[in-house]
């Protein structure tokens, strides 16, 4: 399992607007450093603009870090749902978000802002994070669901329960494997919540689903 690379956040353009700069220097630096770490003056170095061009297109650092958290998380829904929306069984598709390439010792960006006291005292700053993780397990949830449907999970698994479980070890797999400097324990974390999943797959689902 690679845990190496991931899509870097927002689009790629060949000639972005100085907005556009602004905005991807901001994902760039909350992810490297986080809200606090982050300053103006470091934005504006990665954008290559100057202080007036900044404050044209926002209000200020609040503002500017709110456009790129908003951004950060659309590209990280539309990651997950190509996952999750793929082919496969139930668990295939759970397998698949678990299983993507990530940039591990980078953690994650949308988790990362979680630990900053001043976004989550922010409501305005802390609302896309909610929004991201409450759409995430909503959304595995209904994986589950479906796959509990078509008789290839146990009756008796709760989808809900399951994949805020399955949020739970991806961040908490950040976070670990960020302690350690080294991807193996994120690897561990997804390969025992897979060996979790796989006991509720019923008899009805192919053995080729087990990975």
């Amino acid at each position: 399992m690679s845990s190496t690379q991931e899509r870097p956040p927002g689009n790629q353009d060949a000639r972005p607007g100085t907005r556009e700069r602004l905005v991807r220097s901001t994902q760039e630096l909350l992810w490297e450093r986080g809200y606090v770490g982050t300053s103006p003056k470091a934005i504006l170095d990665r954008a290559g603009v100057g202080q007036g061009s900044m404050y044209h297109h926002f209000a200020g650092k609040s503002d500017l870090a709110l456009a790129a958290v908003r951004r950060t998380a659309e590209g990280m829904r539309e990651t997950a749902e190509e996952c999750l929306s793929g082919p496969g069984t139930a668990y295939d598709r759970v397998a698949a978000y678990l299983l993507r390439e990530r940039r591990v010792l980078r953690g994650c960006p949308i988790g990362r802002m979680t630990q900053d006291r001043d976004v989550v005292q922010d409501p305005e700053l802390r609302r896309p994070l909610d929004e991201m993780f409450g759409w995430l397990q909503g959304r595995i949830a209904e994986v589950l669901a479906e796959g509990q449907e078509r008789g290839e999970l146990a009756a008796g698994l709760d989808p809900a329960d399951t994949a805020a479980t399955v949020t739970a070890v991806v961040q908490g797999g950040y976070v670990l494997a960020r302690a350690a400097d080294d991807a193996a324990p994120f690897d561990a974390a997804v390969r025992g919540a897979l060996s979790l999943l796989s006991a509720q797959l019923t008899s009805n689902t192919d053995d080729t689903t087990h990975h």
